[in-house]
């Protein structure tokens, strides 16, 4: 008997949350026009810090959290849920109501975002942004592509869905994501794993997927960052966040590293490998934005 009402206990729970949620859900598609859009993304690089930049961007007083709570930092809209309409996207945001308090308690201007790094390495987010937001700030963060390639495996290991070692997964690539890319632009509405989760390679070759992006937008409302800045300046890297967004200055006692992963170091021939593959690609990107990364170029 007793274990009868245990489960009861627990499902009854679980019921009252799903509805709660559909509920919430619900409130904010029906006010989605009384919901501005947002003001800037964070659009990469997945494994660059964004899940740190953005936590450290939603302490500021003027920066408020997705709707409802339990969002974390992305609605996924321009890459995975296209097909659910713009009303669904502007439920994320706060309501213009919500915007003016926060302006009249903080004396500030209210900036709204999210960070989904899926972003820029969409075939056709950038479009998409641009018909829907053309004067959007977009934040760019960008990490030695041969540390980001191993970090994305490393969280795909841990995630169980990655069972190859890293160089196998290397060699895998291609064929576990041939034809993704094109299906995506058929199929716009699609949304394709292997080409989220299996592109290690692939997403380091930022150049490529940044064109679309520079041929849409002014350059002054994009922001590029250099991951290892941040890790390196967390402080000073925010703050010149803060300044590219046009908030007021606003200190933080401490900064905190999200989704870190500690692991064993790559092993010193694949490291010799990447590097030498994405020489040409960091050279490409160094000559168009005109930053000084100083990424390791020199294979041990």
């Amino acid at each position: 008997m007793s274990s009868i009402r245990d489960r009861v206990k627990q499902i009854v729970p679980s019921q009252v949350t799903s509805r709660v949620k559909d509920s919430l859900v619900g409130y904010g598609v029906r006010t989605s026009g009384r919901r501005p859009l947002p003001d800037f993304l964070i659009i990469g690089t997945k494994r660059g810090g964004t899940t740190s930049l953005w936590n450290y961007l939603i302490q500021h007083p003027l920066v408020p959290r997705l709707f409802p709570a339990w969002n974390t930092k992305a609605s996924h809209y321009f890459e995975q849920n296209w097909h659910r309409g713009e009303a669904w996207y502007r439920s994320h945001f706060p309501t213009s109501r919500q915007r003016a308090t926060l302006q009249r308690r903080h004396g500030g201007p209210v900036r709204v975002g999210e960070a989904a790094p899926l972003y820029m390495f969409h075939p056709l987010a950038a479009q998409r942004v641009a018909a829907l937001m053309p004067t959007v700030r977009l934040i760019v963060l960008l990490r030695d592509p041969v540390e980001r390639a191993y970090s994305h495996w490393k969280e795909r290991r841990t995630h169980g869905v990655e069972p190859l070692d890293f160089a196998d997964a290397l060699a895998a690539e291609q064929e576990r994501t041939a034809g993704e890319r094109e299906r995506l632009i058929a199929e716009p509405e699609s949304f394709s794993e292997p080409f989220d989760w299996y592109t290690y390679r692939a997403r380091g070759r930022y150049l490529e997927h940044l064109e679309p992006w520079l041929g849409l937008f002014d350059r002054e409302r994009i922001l590029v960052l250099p991951s290892e800045d941040l890790y390196r300046d967390t402080r000073g890297t925010y703050r010149r966040t803060v300044e590219f967004l046009g908030l007021p200055p606003h200190d933080l006692p401490a900064f905190k590293v999200y989704n870190d992963r500690r692991s064993a170091p790559l092993e010193a021939q694949v490291r010799a490998e990447l590097t030498e593959y994405y020489r040409p690609h960091n050279a490409a990107l160094r000559q168009r934005l005109g930053l000084d990364l100083d990424w390791s170029e020199r294979a041990p």
